[in-house]
């Protein structure tokens, strides 16, 4: 099969290339997808360049992408709620990263159903942001009817799911884009949409009840500036909080180096009295296909910037690095791939 690989760390261009591989066979627990239609994110990127090697290190030639919709061509043993056949979509665990690819094996707890009214360029737009959306704003913030929830970066993958998830449990969401994008970002369902580039949002925000930092750098610190007493500071950017570290299984001397690292965010926490969380997703079917229910009520819609043909995935990746992306970018293969 055809897949696209990383060669080395490095740029696009001189780390990426397609590659012949061999065809995946699933194993225990394990379903083989046909793959429709991946999306790429920004960690696709990140780990390319090679910024998160202190977390994990790849070995090369390594798999690229982490979302995917597509069909279920074969079963490992053990997997009973999957068939031949079936339409499905996930976020793939990290040990089966790279989704950009003709065939992939998915662990069976990592998939869900895919929604029926949504086509596979759709579906394979959800898996990450939405898994990082439910997991930030409701796992960890506990995001519930009446909260004023702050989200940066509405315009983006995250951020337009994000908007519509908050509002889908009742928040009042406040959230910051640039001036070409409030009109459209107001229409996914934000309440108040704050112009980056005319007004400081610091200047129009307090007794916020979360923040979802999307940015990292001093937007996460700031957020603290804006939360109320007892509030939920939750990033997927900002530095890594001590419990994320010891569940993470990090030893005790990066522990103790993060946690130098991360000192004033726990201070400004503590003098609010508030909660300060580090997300890094996990791959869950179960919450994934609790996501698909809304995309199939319709109470969450699908938001995809731009789609690109398998043979252009480097250039969706240089897509999305530019950072102008409204929504998902998504990779399709134009014709089912045969095994």
């Amino acid at each position: 099969m055809k897949a696209l690989r990383m060669t080395r760390y490095g740029d696009i261009e001189s780390s990426l290339e397609f590659q012949s591989a061999n065809m995946p066979s699933p194993k225990v627990d394990e379903i083989l997808v046909r793959v429709y239609a991946a999306s790429v994110n920004p960690v696709d990127n990140m780990v390319l360049r090679g910024d998160l090697k202190a977390m994990r290190k790849e070995s090369f030639p390594a798999g690229v992408g982490r979302d995917v919709s597509g069909e279920v061509v074969a079963v490992g043993k053990g997997v009973t709620h999957f068939r031949e056949g079936d339409q499905v979509f996930a976020r793939v665990g990290e040990e089966h990263v790279g989704t950009v690819a003709e065939f992939i094996a998915v662990h069976a707890s990592h998939v869900a159903p895919k929604p029926q009214n949504l086509s596979h360029q759709e579906a394979a737009g959800i898996p990450l942001v939405g898994l990082t959306s439910y997991q930030s704003l409701v796992q960890v913030a506990g995001l519930k009817q009446g909260d004023k929830v702050l989200i940066h970066a509405g315009s983006g993958g995250i951020g337009s799911m994000a908007i519509q998830l908050a509002k889908s449990f009742g928040a009042y969401v406040v959230t910051t884009t640039s001036t070409a994008n409030v009109g459209w970002v107001k229409a996914l369902g934000a309440d108040l949409v704050i112009d980056y580039k005319k007004q400081n949002y610091q200047d129009l925000l307090s007794d916020m009840d979360v923040v979802f930092d999307t940015l990292g750098g001093h937007y996460t610190l700031d957020a603290f500036k804006v939360i109320k007493t007892g509030g939920r500071v939750v990033s997927i950017s900002g530095d890594l909080d001590p419990q994320t570290t010891e569940e993470l299984g990090l030893g005790w001397l990066i522990r103790k180096l993060l946690a130098l690292k991360s000192r004033k965010l726990m201070k400004a926490a503590e003098a609010k009295s508030a909660l300060y969380r580090m997300v890094i997703m996990k791959a869950n079917g179960k919450q994934l296909q609790e996501l698909g229910n809304l995309y199939q009520d319709k109470i969450i819609t699908p938001v995809i910037d731009k789609t690109y043909a398998f043979e252009q995935s480097k250039e969706a990746l240089s897509y999305l690095a530019a950072g102008r992306a409204k929504g998902k970018v998504i990779i399709s293969m134009e014709e089912p791939a045969t095994a």
